[in-house]
């Protein structure tokens, strides 16, 4: 029988205490007094974190009793070393709130490591005086306010620094420290020159970049030179030697100069009214152009935002998220070029714009989101636009005003798989066959498997997965790439009365009224599946009676409980008996993804598996 080591421990002394009662409480009270030495005040800073913030882990009913007990603990996230705390790892677990006010961490004085990545947690960065053996400060991926405290160049050991993707701003302090070897303020509103230390030249330039207004090495924006200093001269009596009347010829000269400058002024004011005056008839002209051949409605609208903006010929350049991009452009470029309506959703309407100088790209113009901070909408857009994957839709730049939000993506798609799936059937159409239809689902399991895994912390990372939302690329007949879009936006929808119009809207536990989790994206996935195997539209009249499917699921559950198997298949495939095993495999896996129960429902990475060993 394998007993836990404080079971046995405690035995041992009710032992001793038999035999020796004297020697042994006196054992005892010796230990004790040493242990309350050594970690009350560690304790009490812990629970200080603790009480301050929420988690959707239980540290509450975990963070009780001792913290160490000698090398090990059984605090979640807390690691030890000769009854002292030297590690707080709390990464990913949805922690909000502000840290506790005040230096609350000095008293854990040979704390090494400090990990808070990936949370919500708000408020300044926490206070590190004094904590010479902190080597790693990881708080990146919350949403810190505030400057870089400038007590940090003072950590004597610090080897890594993370606190990218927060709100930070003001300047980045003077760091030196010869241990540093990791460092990144990126995505955040830091200001200023890049101090020229050895040690924050030896990094590279993504670590310092989408910033409100870095410059300086290594970034390659260059700093303003300072402006000149200008001395004035002290008065001085005038010289006797000078004749009066060389002070008059020299107010006469001033004046006449005066007199011309201000003629000169008139006329710049009047030339440039009429150069305004000529280009605002210009664009009217152009304007009415446009509509009298019927372009699209973007080149169409004039945005709100613009009337704002003054001086007609400033450029309101927009942010790339990928430096290299070839061809950059700016706001008038996508508001001068032709565009078409690809699509008009919930979350807004999306429009191909053709620049003049020639790349494609995609505009989604949002709508419902005027209550947005420019911090939370940059926020969001600055966590997009750092998503790399093959199965997701690249995001270019986005624009923000307080009417008007846009979000810029690379195009590259020959439809959607809704259009895919559903649209030309009949006489003409070329089947979809199974091992096509098998390697469209892989491609979205890996993009929505990548989402889950980069942003574990977030409720539910897509949160608007259909089959109008996966665009298709076709490479041949019968080969597609797929992308994932319009994935991220639920941090961005003002509330739940919103949500429903999202795919989600339309999982169970939210018809329930219940908590959203990653396993909400996990039924969208599910209802995709079974839409791709049945080649049905999920809430549409089944052919041949008149009840609705509200749910696919329910429709396919009712089917295979009655051993009709096959009659799910899509017609297109259901000739291919040799895949029919194939098929009732991933119809098996569609039914656990669309459990009406949440936690019951697989992760996406176990799905994806599955359907690996499917092939």
């Amino acid at each position: 029988m394998n007993l836990p080591k404080y079971v046995l421990v405690l035995l041992v002394v009710m032992m001793l205490i038999f035999l020796n009662p004297l020697s042994t409480m006196n054992f005892v009270a010796s230990v004790s007094s040493e242990i309350d030495e050594y970690y009350p005040e560690e304790r009490e800073a812990l629970l200080k974190l603790r009480d301050s913030l929420s988690s959707n882990s239980d540290l509450h009913g975990n963070w009780t009793g001792p913290p160490c007990i000698n090398n090990s603990s059984r605090w979640a996230g807390i690691a030890c070393s000769n009854w002292h705390v030297v590690h707080i790892v709390l990464q990913g677990i949805q922690l909000a709130g502000s840290l506790p006010p005040c230096a609350f961490l000095h008293n854990i004085t040979f704390l090494s490591k400090l990990s808070l990545r990936n949370n919500t947690l708000s408020g300044p960065l926490p206070n590190l005086t004094n904590l010479v053996y902190l080597e790693y400060v990881v708080l990146s991926y919350n949403r810190f306010w505030g400057s870089i405290p400038l007590e940090y160049i003072e950590l004597p050991n610090l080897r890594v620094l993370e606190l990218q993707s927060n709100y930070l701003d003001g300047h980045i302090p003077p760091f030196d420290q010869p241990t540093l070897r990791a460092f990144n303020v990126s995505y955040n509103h830091l200001e200023g020159p890049i101090p020229q230390t050895a040690v924050l030249q030896k990094f590279p330039k993504s670590s310092y970049d989408h910033n409100s207004n870095l410059c300086g090495s290594p970034s390659e924006t260059s700093c303003p030179p300072p402006p000149p200093v200008v001395i004035a001269p002290s008065p001085s009596p005038l010289s006797p030697n000078i004749p009066p009347k060389k002070k008059n010829n020299l107010q006469a000269w001033s004046f006449a100069l005066i007199v011309a400058a201000s003629a000169l002024v008139l006329f710049l004011v009047i030339f440039v009214s009429l150069c305004y005056s000529r280009k605002v008839h210009r664009k009217q002209a152009a304007k009415e152009e446009q509509q009298t051949d019927g372009t699209s409605g973007w080149a169409q609208t004039k945005m709100p935002h613009l009337e704002s903006l003054g001086d007609p010929e400033k450029r309101v350049e927009l942010d790339f998220f990928d430096k290299e991009m070839p061809a950059a452009f700016d706001l008038d470029d996508l508001l001068r070029a032709s565009a078409q309506v690809l699509g008009k959703g919930k979350l807004g309407t999306t429009y191909k714009v053709t620049l003049e100088s020639g790349p494609v790209v995609v505009v989604k113009r949002l709508k419902n989101m005027n209550e947005l901070s420019k911090k939370e909408f940059t926020q969001q857009m600055q966590l997009l636009g750092n998503m790399r994957h093959e199965n997701l839709v690249q995001i270019l730049s986005f624009y923000y005003s307080k009417e008007e939000k846009l979000v810029i993506s690379k195009f590259e798609s020959s439809g959607t798989l809704f259009e895919l799936l559903h649209e030309n059937r009949g006489v003409g159409r070329v089947p979809l066959d199974w091992a096509t239809r098998l390697s469209i689902i892989k491609d979205i399991a890996k993009g929505l498997t990548f989402l889950h895994q980069s942003w574990p912390s977030h409720k539910v990372p897509h949160a608007n997965l259909k089959s109008s939302n996966v665009l298709v690329i076709q490479r041949s007949s019968q080969t597609y790439h797929l992308k994932l879009t319009d994935f991220g936006f639920l941090p961005l929808v003002p509330s739940r009365k919103y949500n429903e119009d999202l795919a989600i809207g339309k999982s169970p536990e939210f018809a329930q009224g219940k908590k959203l989790s990653q396993k909400s994206d996990v039924y969208c996935f599910g209802i995709i599946l079974l839409e791709v195997i049945t080649g049905r539209i999920p809430g549409e009249i089944s052919p041949g009676n008149d009840e609705t499917m509200d749910d696919l699921s329910d429709w396919v559950r009712m089917v295979v409980n009655n051993d009709w198997s096959t009659d799910i298949l899509d017609v297109e495939i259901l000739a291919a008996k040799e895949d029919h095993d194939e098929m009732l495999k991933l119809t098996k896996i569609a039914l656990d993804c669309t459990d009406l129960t949440p936690e019951k429902r697989p992760k996406m990475i176990q799905v994806l598996t599955r359907i690996e060993e499917i092939d």
